[in-house]
Order: structure tokens, then C-alpha cells, then sequence
């Protein structure tokens, strides 16, 4: 029983680190400049997950965050010519760089995270409950 609640928490924090690089990506969606005030559209964030090895042998593995990724894709070149952030000389002169993210695609990653999130507290409440019916036999 304790193998599948580690398991589970293991995947309840990898998935609430998922959930957070999604909102900061939505958050985000029309970040222009960097945090230093330089012109730099946001770069959307990517949670990879991996399998956690540091389990005992004999144990299930459970679920860890390997590494936060960058988005290295090209960003949304808009022609705005007035825009204080235009480009000014270049191929994309009179263009504004927009950070190139898909409010579907993470919404539907937001909704997938959350499932899997609601998927594991349900295994969470069942191995409660089995150790409660367990205990309730043994005494």
C-alpha cells in the first residue's frame, strides 16, 4: 500500500509542476519583453517527465520531473510598424516578435494534467481506504 501512495505523490508533484509551467505559459501569451525590460517574447515552458529510479529494488517506480524546457521555436512575427517594439532594420523590419503559444494546445495540456492530477488522488482514496478495510479485518 505505501508503494502506490508514493507512486501517486510522486505524480501528484510532477503534475502540479506541469500545471504551474502551463499557467505561466497562459500567463504569458502576450509577454513581450524579458524580465529586464529587453524586447524578447516569453519562450514557452515544457515539463518532461521521466521515471524515478530512486525507488528500493523490488518497489514500483514512481514519476519525477526530468527538466523544465524552453520552447527554441521561432517566434510570431505580427507587422506592426507603429509598435514601440518593432523591429527596425532586417528582414523583419515594421514586424513585432510575439511569443509563439496556442492557448488550445495548453488548455488541452492544462485539462490532461488535471486529469491525470484527479486520476491519482482517486488511487490516493482507494489505498486509504483499502489499509482502513485491512486494519478492520486485523483487529
Amino acid at each position: 500500500m505505501i508503494s502506490a501512495l508514493d507512486i501517486s505523490t510522486s505524480a501528484l508533484v510532477a503534475q502540479r509542476t506541469r500545471l504551474n509551467a502551463i499557467s505561466g505559459n497562459i500567463a504569458n501569451i502576450s509577454s513581450l519583453v524579458d524580465e529586464n525590460g529587453n524586447p524578447s517574447p516569453y519562450q514557452a515552458r515544457q515539463v518532461v517527465f521521466q521515471t524515478d529510479e530512486t525507488a528500493s529494488p523490488g518497489d514500483a517506480a514512481g514519476v519525477k520531473v526530468s527538466e523544465v524546457m524552453l520552447d527554441e521555436s521561432e517566434p510570431l512575427y505580427r507587422y506592426q510598424p507603429d509598435h514601440p517594439l518593432a523591429i527596425n532594420e532586417g528582414k523583419w523590419e515594421g514586424y513585432v516578435a510575439h511569443p509563439n503559444i496556442d492557448l488550445t494546445t495548453q488548455m488541452v495540456d492544462a485539462l490532461e494534467s488535471t486529469r491525470a492530477y484527479e486520476a491519482n488522488v482517486g488511487v490516493i482514496e482507494i489505498s486509504k481506504s483499502m489499509s482502513r478495510q485491512r486494519l478492520a479485518i486485523l483487529a
